[in-house]
């Protein structure tokens, strides 16, 4: 996966960590019952209309990428708030996408380009399809692993998945090789009606780990996205998009990692 397609899936392709999903069972039934009150994620079978997730990558290094997601499937618009290491501290970026715009902010661009936001065209995601994934993940899809373990906690359900002496082919594109040999583990947690309420993929090696976690806050929770002021805005191309995250520690976690390599694992 090249990496101008990363910051996209960054703060929105989450869902797709480690599952294929069949599609969305409508339940003709009042949209709240009192039944469902004690599973604040309950979703009745309907798709989400927004969601409000957490997201984690992290590399067992000392730093993280920390990003708070919220998504308004309706309007196919998002935004997000990133926590990237720089260093010894972490700068707080803001990234938004509407109409086919990726608008990236920070107080730091302000020194360089006079203006606190650039942006740039990428091709539209389908959010919708998105929300129908996140309504019934059809966990029985999940193949490939060697061990699996079913935990039960009040209404949320979680399936973990193990498999070791994985293959691990290093895309052709990818700056960072990947290790030949290693161990993966994904979760995925559902609440009463099987929603998603939280998921996680690790890789890991002698020498490495690769971990990202998403975790649900709420779904239909209010979500306005707008663009920011035009005059705040300045139009930059997609390379140069590429190059700030080439000069930032996301090259390390975002090049040839679980985003772009799960589905060119090989299970033996």
């Amino acid at each position: 996966m090249a990496v101008s397609k990363r910051l996209a899936p960054l703060v929105l392709a989450v869902v797709a960590l480690a599952l294929t999903v069949i599609g969305v069972v409508y339940a003709a039934t009042d949209s709240n019952p009192a039944s469902a009150s004690k599973d604040p994620l309950a979703l009745n079978g309907y798709p989400p209309k927004t969601a409000d997730v957490e997201m984690k990558i992290s590399s067992g290094e000392p730093y993280s990428v920390d990003a708070n997601i919220d998504v308004n499937f309706r309007q196919n618009t998002a935004q997000a708030q990133l926590l990237v290491p720089l260093g010894f501290s972490a700068a707080q970026f803001n990234v938004r996408m509407v109409g086919g715009d990726i608008y990236l902010g920070s107080q730091n661009l302000s020194s360089i380009y006079s203006r606190s936001w650039i942006a740039t065209k990428l091709p539209s995601l389908p959010l919708f399809g998105l929300s129908l994934e996140m309504t019934k993940p059809d966990v029985s899809l999940i193949s490939g692993f060697s061990n699996e373990t079913v935990t039960k906690n009040g209404y949320l359900t979680t399936y973990d998945f193990s498999r070791h002496n994985v293959i691990l082919a290093t895309p052709s594109a990818s700056p960072v090789k990947m290790p030949s040999a290693l161990s993966i583990n994904a979760s995925i947690t559902v609440g009463s009606q099987g929603e998603l309420a939280a998921a996680s993929v690790s890789e890991t090696s002698k020498t490495s780990t690769l971990t990202l976690s998403l975790n649900v806050l709420s779904y239909n929770q209010p979500v306005h996205v707008t663009a920011p002021p035009a005059g705040d805005v300045k139009q930059v191309k997609l390379s140069l998009l590429k190059g700030l995250l080439n000069e930032t520690p996301l090259k390390g976690l975002l090049s040839g990692n679980i985003l772009g390599s799960l589905g060119q694992v090989q299970l033996n």
